[in-house]
């Protein structure tokens, strides 16, 4: 077994584990994780079968790297994480049922409405003036969908 760089050979599996894992908590995707105790187990492996030959040893880890990945993601669709805000990074939804008054006119079916500091833009499906009151039903990707809540009041 030359030219392996620690001896015993399931040092190196450990050692590749750790990296991966420690990879993990610097770039997001949560692969790197499980691909880290995809190592481990082939370091413990070799612990139990140390003539285990590294064509076997590959294979072992790229099985337990794909097979946790995809074991984790199907976990993760039967039973999703719950957070305290499930809207914190979907920050259009959060205005969903919201009334907000048109900034610019709605004309063919586009207008603004201005958000807090941010102005978003709005699709309406009539033309309607400024000031006219919009109630948030959806959103469209970039875009709110809005229906009008209340005509613009006229001065009088």
């Amino acid at each position: 077994m030359s030219g392996w760089l620690l001896e015993p050979v399931y040092w190196n599996w450990w050692v590749l584990g750790v990296a991966l894992m420690a990879a993990e908590a610097l770039l997001p995707g949560f692969f790197f994780l499980w691909m880290g105790v995809a190592a481990l187990v082939v370091g413990l492996a070799l612990t139990v079968l140390p003539d285990l030959g590294w064509t076997y040893q590959v294979l072992l880890f790229a099985v337990l790297s794909v097979g946790s990945i995809v074991a984790w993601q199907i976990r993760l669709r039967r039973h999703p994480t719950q957070t305290a805000d499930p809207l914190l990074n979907r920050r259009g939804h959060q205005y969903v049922g919201r009334v907000f008054t048109l900034d610019a006119p709605v004309v063919n079916g586009y207008g603004k409405i201005r958000v807090d500091d941010s102005t978003w833009k709005v699709v309406v499906d009539q033309d309607c003036p400024p000031g006219t009151r919009l109630r948030i039903v959806g959103v469209d990707g970039v875009m709110l969908r809005g229906t009008v809540e209340s005509p613009p009041a006229t001065g009088g």
